[in-house]
């Protein structure tokens, strides 16, 4: 028999096999009955044409393990090496030529395989900003070794900011949620992180608002052991001192609708990131009640805005923004409804963009972040 001929009736055995081994996917009694009828007669008809020898290697390929991944065109299966883990690397420094070649080189030099590239050189200003995701063997590419590569590329390219990331192996980040009365933002971010969403581990929920023993929030922070601060503030006293006591070991902070402002000396005192989400489409309808600004100006889209934390009120690099249209036919309650509904994904959207190395800083004000 000519070897393409074979090679296609091998493929069609493949099939079968599968087909056989999953079931028919139909509730139509019949038409499983009529399947696996024509199913039998081309096996038998397989059976007769191929070899013994061809025939077990086959079976044993259809038998095999496979991982369905998605993309742009649908399904397709894929072998899963158990042995391989993910990586992800941020890289930001001066535009030279040769950087995504020696890139490059340092995974495949460890036997790494690249699944994927951003990259963003702007026109106006030679820098260079990318991330990459890797598949890689921890036994073969040690994480104290992969730190240790990166390094040594980061200066040769005078990287300003050089980090690499592995889900799998690195601590989760240490985050503190500051919230005030309003908890739609807080109660999405905690079922979101029981639920495995973010690769956070929560120290603590802080307000200036009290909560009874028997609320959802309070009974649900007990339940998994997440302290609760309470702690009222007046005009002259934010309580930041006390506050920076509580999260000094934080990776970074989420402002869950936390209707305080934080000072100037609180930024240069914590040093690191904050991320904020405000109920408006920045940088229009800024300060209180947005909702209502917005709905006033009877505007035909809200939306919400995830930003870094600067000394300015809410004008710090904006990290996601999402809308949601809006008619006449709503009224201030359906109003605050959507725009709370599109505040609750905004922020989780930024935070995970955040924890997945997405996000760059970008000349004075502004931001470069890769999509998912």
């Amino acid at each position: 028999m000519p070897k393409e001929k074979s090679d296609k009736l091998q493929n069609i055995y493949v099939l079968v096999l599968k087909a056989e081994r999953f079931g028919w996917k139909t509730k139509n009694k019949k038409e499983v009955k009529h399947r696996k009828q024509l199913g039998e007669r081309k096996m038998n008809f397989l059976r007769r044409v191929i070899s013994p020898s061809s025939r077990s290697q086959v079976s044993q390929f259809a038998n095999r393990s496979f991982k369905i991944t998605q993309n742009h065109y649908g399904s397709i299966a894929q072998p899963t090496p158990s042995s391989l883990i993910h990586g992800i690397h941020q890289f930001h420094c001066p535009d030279v030529v040769g950087i995504l070649a020696k890139l490059s080189d340092c995974i495949a030099s460890r036997e790494g395989n690249i699944l994927s590239a951003d990259i963003f050189v702007p026109d106006d200003n030679h820098v260079f900003y990318s991330r990459s995701e890797f598949l890689f063997d921890p036994a073969k590419w040690p994480r104290e070794q992969m730190d240790a590569d990166f390094s040594n590329l980061a200066k040769k390219f005078n990287a300003m900011k050089s980090v690499v990331r592995v889900p799998d192996i690195d601590p989760k980040y240490k985050i503190s949620i500051l919230a005030s009365k309003q908890e739609h933002c807080l109660v999405d971010l905690l079922h979101g992180w029981q639920d495995g969403r973010f690769p956070i581990h929560i120290t603590s929920v802080i307000s200036n608002h009290e909560r009874g023993p028997n609320t959802h929030v309070i009974r649900f922070l007990e339940r998994h052991g997440i302290p609760y601060y309470y702690l009222p503030m007046t005009k002259e006293n934010k309580r930041e001192k006390e506050i920076l006591d509580i999260v000094g070991d934080t990776d970074f902070l989420v402002l869950a609708r936390y209707m305080q402002v934080l000072s100037g000396d609180f930024l240069k005192s914590y040093k690191k990131d904050i991320i904020n989400i405000h109920h408006g489409l920045l940088p229009s309808f800024k300060g209180s009640n947005p909702s209502k600004q917005a709905f006033d100006a009877g505007v035909k889209l809200i939306g919400a805005t995830t930003h870094f934390v600067s000394e300015e009120l809410d004008s710090g690099p904006i990290i996601e923004q999402l809308v949601e249209r809006v008619s006449h036919r709503d009224n201030l309650r359906t109003f605050i409804q959507k725009s709370e509904d599109v505040e609750k994904r905004c922020l989780a959207k930024a935070i995970k963009s955040y924890c997945e190395l997405r996000i760059f800083p970008y000349e004075a004000n502004k931001t470069v972040v890769f999509r998912s």
